[in-house]
Order: C-alpha cells, then structure tokens, then sequence
C-alpha cells in the first residue's frame, strides 16, 4: 500500500551510500528512519528504486555534492525521480552538533529534504562537464608549470646567481643564460638540470592542453557563448570558456547582484542594531570563475580602445553585445581611475572592477541564446 512521498537522503562515499528515508505520518508528523547502507554500485541504486516505488507513491533524492561527481544525479534522472545535488556549505547544522556519522549525515539530508531547507547545486550538461573537466586541467598545469619555475628561481638565488636583466618570463635570453650556468658538485648540476626539465616539460603541457581547450571550442554546443564573450576586453579564448563552462546556465541568476554573489565578489557583511560593518569579500561559490575574472579586470586599467586584436575578437559578434563591451571599457576604466586616485590599492580595486564587469557579462549573456 502506497504510503505517500518518500523524501530519501544519501550520504555517498566510495564504497558505500548510506540510505534515509523521510515520510510525513497521518498526523501530519514527520518520520525519518534509517534504511541501512548499501554498495555504491548501480546494481544496488536500482534494487533500492524498486523497493521505494513498491512502497510509496513518488521518490525525491538529495545527495551532498563531493568526489563522486554526479553519476548518482543522472541515474536519478534517467528514472524520472527529482534529485538534488545539495551544497555542502548551503546545510543548516546545529552549532552544538559534534557528532558526525554516515548514519546521521543520511537522516539529517533526510528530514532536511523533507522540510524543503536544502539547496541544490547546478548540475552541468555532461559535454560542458568535459569542457570544465578540460579547463582545470590546464589550470593545474599552470599552477604546477609557476611552481616548478619558482623552485628553479629559489635554487638559483639559494646559489647567487641572479639574472638581473628585468626577465621575467622563459624567453630566449633567459634560456640562454640557463644553460652557460654551471656548478662544482654534480649532483646540484643534475638538480639544476631536471628542474629546468620540469619547467619545460610543464610549458609543453599547458600549450597543448590550450590546443586541446581551442579545438574542442569549435565543436561545443556553447561556442557562441564563449565567441561573444571574447568580444570583450580582457577576455581571451581560455578565460571565456572557462566563465561558460563553470557558469553553464546564466538565466538561473535573476540579477547581476545574484551572479556577483555567487562568484564571491560581494563583500562580507556584519552588522547588528545601528551598525553597519563591511569585511573583505566573501570569496563564496565559484573559485575558478573568480580567478578568471579577476585576471580580465586587470585590463581595464589602460584608457579604453579597440586595438586590432580585439577587433578580429569582435568579428561576427552580434551588435547588442560589441555595445555592452564597449560601455564596459568606459566605465570600468573610468572606475579605476577615479578609485586610484582615492588611494585604494591595486588589488582592492582591481576586484570591484571585477564585481562590476560580471553585471555586464551578465547582461552579454542575455543577448546571447543559451542552448538547451
């Protein structure tokens, strides 16, 4: 006999799921029990889908969001079941709480589901989930290739040898000086040697994961997104499809204020009676998108212009979006100016710049028509 909605909360490792199911009782009470633990095998998720449905009349799911991705979300989907990815930071929990268990973690998602005090995450598309994938992977290997130079820079100071010529980069000239270095003990020369290497070795990576991210844009379902994103200054190939793939649907934001919010470009707020008391920025949700961003604003210190690289950017853009970018250089740089000339530092105001240039990306993104 049917017994209702069934309101399940699954607490994912691994190796195992713990299973918690939430009912709403005749007396309009709520019931949350324990299911037990099952394998993390698609085998087993269908098992428990058959028992449920003999037993209730429809299913809702959550999960916290972690390591296991979404494989669970789309079976989910696949069995026409609503299931909601759940922020992990977005949880209401009790600050005397101390007790953590897979078992608890699986009742509280439960009852939590139940009340309708969860929030879900977005869950991508999975072609924009590769080009997410794609993308940090090419930001991890410029985050290991800047390592592996720092740790030949260090080495070489460590010895005194300084380059002293204003290079900082890994161009011919520094290269040159490189390899007329040598040192008494063999076994520095072979550690200078391979760091070199690792440097090298990381350069080739991230040009051919760029080619890769390059290639693969052209064949994406959200390759005009990314070209009229382009259209904007400061914002090359890589940045514009990272801001696609890691914002997926931008029409889920209501506002800029929304979007802003959910990069983290907001500042923390503390305030209580009559005072008002203002932090640094929250630095909440999306980190890479941050990063991205944050690299663009820095090209709107300089006056505002059309150069011919950002004209061949623009080719083929529709006219609404080349307007938004161009009043974007207008007034961002005039924000820099104006915050400069007050004393702010660099890095606070190259921030706010960012903020703002996210309400203009959010209003390119409406002129854009998203893909289903």
């Amino acid at each position: 006999m049917a017994k209702g909605i069934a309101y399940v909360g699954l607490d994912v490792h691994k190796d195992t799921i713990a299973v918690a199911v939430a009912v709403t009782k005749k007396a309009g009470e709520k019931e949350v029990r324990f299911l037990g633990t099952i394998p993390h095998q698609l085998p087993s998720l269908r098992r428990l889908v058959r028992r449920l449905r003999q037993r209730y009349d429809a299913i809702e799911v959550a999960y916290e969001a972690g390591p296991c991705g979404y494989g669970i979300y789309r079976f989910f989907k696949e069995c026409n079941i609503p299931c909601k990815v759940v922020a992990p930071s977005r949880i209401p929990r009790k600050p005397a709480d101390r007790i953590k268990t897979d078992r608890r973690d699986a009742v509280t998602l439960a009852g939590l589901l139940h009340s309708g005090d969860l929030t879900a995450v977005y869950v991508p598309h999975p072609e924009d989930e590769a080009m997410r994938d794609l993308l940090r992977a090419r930001e991890a290997a410029v985050v290991a290739q800047r390592r592996a130079m720092q740790q030949l820079k260090s080495f070489l100071l460590r010895h005194g040898r300084n380059y002293g010529k204003g290079g900082r980069g890994w161009g011919p000239k520094f290269r040159r000086w490189l390899s007329e270095q040598r040192f008494e003990h063999s076994a520095q020369q072979l550690a200078f040697e391979e760091m070199i290497r690792a440097v090298e070795e990381g350069k080739a990576r991230v040009e051919r994961l760029t080619k890769a991210i390059r290639d693969h844009v052209e064949h994406w379902r959200l390759a005009p997104v990314v070209w009229a994103l382009r259209s904007f200054r400061g914002i090359r190939l890589v940045v514009a499809a990272t801001l696609v793939a890691e914002l997926g649907d931008i029409s889920r934001f209501d506002s800029p204020r929304q979007l802003m919010a959910f990069v983290g470009l907001v500042p923390s707020e503390h305030s209580s009676g009559g005072k008002v008391r203002r932090g640094p920025l929250t630095k909440d949700g999306n980190s890479h998108v941050r990063r991205a961003v944050g690299e663009a604003a820095w090209a709107y210190r300089l006056p505002a212009r059309v150069g011919r690289t950002l004209v061949g950017r623009q080719r083929g853009v529709c006219e609404e979006v080349l307007q938004i970018a161009w009043k974007a250089q207008v007034r961002l740089h005039g924000r820099y100016v104006r915050m400069r000339a007050r004393g702010k530092p660099k890095g606070v105001v190259v921030m706010a710049i960012a903020r703002e240039l996210m309400g203009f990306l959010w209003a390119a993104f409406q002129e854009v028509r998203m893909p289903a």
